[in-house]
């Protein structure tokens, strides 16, 4: 099995080195030209976020929460590409810009691009630190390395790809790794319904509130389960990973039909890896760990013949790998477009504007390599990247493309008090979730500002 896996590895290296010669310029690296049909499109949405958190860290999650606990991914992260897909897409699309740090550039002034982009950026690094661990966590499981070793293996691995192909290299090996990823679920699935008998067999020695979709009827609970719907429904919406996959569609139009198939195979393909997990539970209580994220390497291992298991950790390293390498371009195509870029005006060239995109590739592996050394629980790694996004620009994002009246300084005053109230709140133990009152801040203070100092000067708005 290990000399499959290296094999698959191998292939993706050599799709990332071929991939290279597609690219051009800069917006060859970022956006894949602008070219992507719909089935490449909309595999690499797809791709998007389903990874670690999803196949290990969702999973691990319902076995101890049940369904209930995993309301923010899949259930928010596929609300994230509908919604996006139905109000954010077409006004974005128009701009034909690089970044999404570009679009609040457009809606607000060279300043709050800046800004914008300081508060972006830092959401990633936790993002592929997640990523970086769960793909040390397959490895480990199929071979006798460290943690830290297959942290650095996997780092070299997805930027070697990254680093020379760019986007094209991304959407290519998504396209392959969402095959692998969709053979591999259903095959494993088919397995455990097989060996229990059924699907029912397995649904009927569920544990209680195994199913459990809304919270008891009191207001805190109600609050926070709108909080785990939005922490990716909306968190994740200004983010450059998923702007960069759609804004490399062909048309507006592919863009559009990309994100509402996206959307509807995550949730369902999503759900694949909770019975699974369940099935896991039923069929073989004796591998409960401590470690519950392991739990579905390990019973592929134990119970799983040979074919099995490549395939079902082929799958594992495909989405993994997927989401690892569209969390590195992501921050560095900020990083070089929106912080550096300005600084050098028109002077830079495009060429050795591409150098620097690439060399942002590496800077951002390995501050995630660091962190993802010191922090190895996926769901918690993943959930805070996108509530950072979510009470600094979420509101400034829609405001600026929906309310004339939105304004520079109250987008500054939402980013900066949104954060602050959310990290202020995080010190105090409170019946409701801290990203809450940070949103609600972050909307408050949007109004106060725009009514407060209004811009003399009129930006473009993504709504005429």
């Amino acid at each position: 099995m290990l000399t499959a896996i290296i094999a698959y590895l191998a292939l993706t290296v050599g799709i990332g080195a071929w991939s290279s010669r597609l690219v051009k310029n800069s917006g060859d690296f970022v956006l894949a030209g602008r070219s992507l049909p719909l089935f490449l499109s909309a595999s690499a949405l797809f791709a998007t976020w389903f990874g670690s958190e999803t196949i290990f860290g969702a999973s691990s999650v319902y076995l101890e929460e049940g369904l209930i606990g995993v309301i923010e991914d899949p259930f928010g992260g596929a609300l994230c590409l509908i919604l996006f897909g139905m109000f954010y897409l077409r006004p974005m699309y128009k701009m034909e810009v690089l970044t999404i740090g570009d679009v609040f550039k457009k809606l607000f002034g060279n300043r709050i691009e800046f800004f914008a982009s300081v508060f972006m950026i830092p959401a990633y690094f936790g993002y592929v630190a997640a990523q970086l661990v769960a793909l040390s966590l397959v490895l480990g499981a199929v071979s006798d390395i460290t943690l830290l070793q297959g942290i650095l293996i996997s780092a070299g691995i997805v930027v070697f790809y990254t680093f020379l192909g760019g986007m094209w290299a991304i959407s290519i090996t998504d396209f392959i790794q969402t095959t692998m990823i969709v053979i591999g679920l259903l095959w494993v699935a088919t397995m455990i319904a097989n060996e229990a008998g059924g699907v029912m067999e397995i649904l009927n020695q569920a544990p209680e509130n195994s199913f459990q979709f809304f919270p008891e009827g009191n207001f805190n609970s109600w609050m926070n389960y709108l909080g785990a719907w939005i922490i990716l429904g909306l968190g994740s919406i200004p983010s450059q990973d998923i702007y960069q996959r759609v804004m490399s569609a062909k048309s507006q139009k592919v863009a559009v039909q990309s994100t509402y198939l996206a959307g509807i195979f995550y949730l369902s393909f999503g759900l694949l890896p909770l019975f699974i997990a369940l099935g896991a539970q039923v069929l073989y209580p004796e591998l409960s760990l401590e470690n519950n994220q392991m739990l579905l390497p390990r019973m592929i291992l134990a119970h799983g013949g040979l074919p099995v298991q490549i395939v079902f950790f082929g799958a594992l390293i495909s989405a993994i790998m997927s989401t690892t390498s569209s969390g590195l371009l992501a921050p560095a195509a900020i990083i070089s477009e929106n912080i550096i870029r300005p600084y050098f005006g028109k002077k830079l060239k495009d060429s050795h504007f591409l150098w620097i995109l690439r060399f942002n590739v590496v800077f951002v592996a390995l501050v995630a390599t660091l962190m993802a050394s010191l922090e190895s629980n996926i769901y918690d790694l993943v959930a805070g990247a996108s509530i950072l996004m979510l009470v600094s620009l979420f509101v400034p994002l829609t405001a600026g493309l929906y309310w004339k009246k939105a304004s520079s300084m109250g987008a500054l005053m939402s980013m900066v008090f949104g954060m602050i109230c959310y990290l202020a709140v995080l010190n105090f133990e409170t019946e409701i979730e801290a990203h809450l009152y940070g949103l609600g801040a972050s909307i408050i203070f949007m109004v106060i500002g725009s009514y407060n100092f209004p811009d003399r000067q009129k930006h473009t708005h993504g709504i005429p």
